[in-house]
């Protein structure tokens, strides 16, 4: 498969596994200087290769891309090895930590691949102007994070990773509620 075809199968994994509703998060991949990105809007049950939008690491856009494009570009920047970044929107990643404080999973695999998850606030009149630099910095130290009320950002070195991560921290999440809910948490 090319990279915009992988690109397209993980973003609908995303939305197929619950982790996005039908037009939420976006998603980008790195292919040299050219980083492909969901477009605005994109519907993930409808999503083409064709439709993808090419970006550059100079943080030059194509019209059409996702409003989360130059956030995408900084965490390319800032992170060399990255070659994936996916945004999503998993329900009990987005509700455990609503109060804002970072998230420590409480299960095993959770603990393993990520100990604490950063949780950032970030008002929703700031966002477009304070996020690339806020989401960039925080994944330049950590594999995932979450704006409180928003969703998650994962970056690795691949797709696959970046989706493992996404979909253990969502189950970390599902765990912690679950726990809570049978008072053993």
């Amino acid at each position: 498969m090319s990279i915009r075809q992988d690109l397209v199968q993980y973003y609908r994994w995303l939305r197929q596994y619950g982790n996005n509703d039908s037009h939420s998060g976006n998603a980008s991949a790195r292919d040299g200087d050219v980083i492909w990105v969901t477009p605005s809007g994109a519907s993930a049950d409808m999503l083409e290769g064709k439709d993808l939008v090419p970006c550059r690491l100079d943080g030059t856009q194509a019209n059409g891309a996702s409003l989360d494009a130059a956030l995408h570009i900084e965490i390319y920047k800032r992170n060399p090895t990255t070659h994936a970044v996916l945004h999503s929107h998993g329900a009990y990643s987005v509700a455990m930590t609503l109060g804002g404080k970072d998230f420590e999973p409480a299960d095993f695999e959770g603990r393993l691949y990520f100990p604490s998850v950063p949780v950032i606030t970030i008002a929703s009149e700031d966002y477009l102007e304070q996020s690339p630099r806020l989401v960039a910095e925080t994944l330049s130290e950590h594999r995932i994070m979450i704006i409180r009320g928003h969703g998650v950002y994962a970056c690795a070195e691949s797709l696959d990773l970046a989706y493992k991560w996404t979909c253990s921290l969502e189950l970390s999440a599902k765990t912690a509620y679950l726990a809570k809910q049978a008072g053993t948490l």
